[in-house]
């Protein structure tokens, strides 16, 4: 792990476009090791596109992101991502090990077949995210939930120390979600740095330890408190949120 005060993710002036349309503008951010961040923002403000950049997945127009103070093309095997659900073709006929395996293959030489290490690693990895009774049962046959769960064992077992994750709360039941947090709280208290896609600005407060908001371009970042503003909020969502006075009268205040 990381034992420095380097940003676990640096982005400086990170600026990307489909086409004529922009994307994301000047994006500049350092993201702590250790942390849970949450990215919120409305539909299309560029949350996906900045995990994907994140990642190297998209090709900049400016700027640049630096893992641990290093250029994201040294950083192979440091950052894991597990997709939206929507992404997965959930019909392969893979079993829930074998997917936790995956997560080993870019340690793995074309030539040689997974060692025994290899096998421990992704059956800890299902251990951590308890689904170790379901490592030989379909991928498919699992709930939302438990897909979720074996991916995030798939990005653990890989060794990653910075895990990117796109909507896991997403269709999920109240139960599961927290079981999925449980998770993310297990895997950051062992050291690993969480960067999250996350719609739900109810929830947000109580999740994650900083969150980002953007629309294109970076709004604010930091602790919950200072980024749920209401002005702020109403600015970047163009126009009063229901969901954020049912965060204000949670907290007992006037909405």
């Amino acid at each position: 792990m990381n034992g420095t005060n380097v940003p676990a993710i640096e982005i400086e002036h990170l600026t990307v476009s489909y086409g004529q349309v922009a994307a994301l503008l000047d994006i500049s951010v350092a993201i702590g090791a250790g942390q849970l961040v949450g990215i919120i923002g409305p539909n299309g403000s560029g949350k996906s596109t900045l995990v994907k950049a994140i990642l190297g997945f998209l090709r900049p127009d400016l700027g640049r992101v630096r893992i641990f103070g290093q250029p994201l093309e040294r950083a192979a095997g440091r950052v894991a991502y597990v997709p939206q659900r929507g992404a997965v073709d959930w019909d392969f006929p893979v079993t829930v090990r074998e997917v936790a395996l995956m997560g080993r293959y870019g340690r793995i030489p074309w030539w040689r077949e997974p060692s025994a290490d290899d096998y421990r690693a992704a059956d800890e990895a299902l251990e951590t995210v308890r689904m170790a009774e379901y490592r030989d049962r379909r991928i498919g046959q699992l709930s939302g939930g438990q897909q979720q769960r074996v991916f995030m064992a798939r990005a653990m077992a890989q060794g990653a120390e910075i895990l990117l994750l796109d909507e896991p709360f997403a269709g999920v039941d109240a139960a599961t979600e927290r079981a999925i947090l449980e998770v993310l709280s297990r895997m950051r208290a062992a050291g690993r740095t969480l960067v999250v896609v996350h719609h739900d600005l109810a929830t947000a407060a109580e999740y994650f330890d900083n969150l980002l908001l953007i629309k294109q371009r970076l709004y604010a970042y930091g602790p919950p408190p200072a980024v749920l503003d209401q002005e702020l909020l109403a600015e970047v969502y163009e126009g009063r949120l229901r969901v954020f006075s049912r965060l204000l009268a949670g907290r007992g205040e006037e909405p």
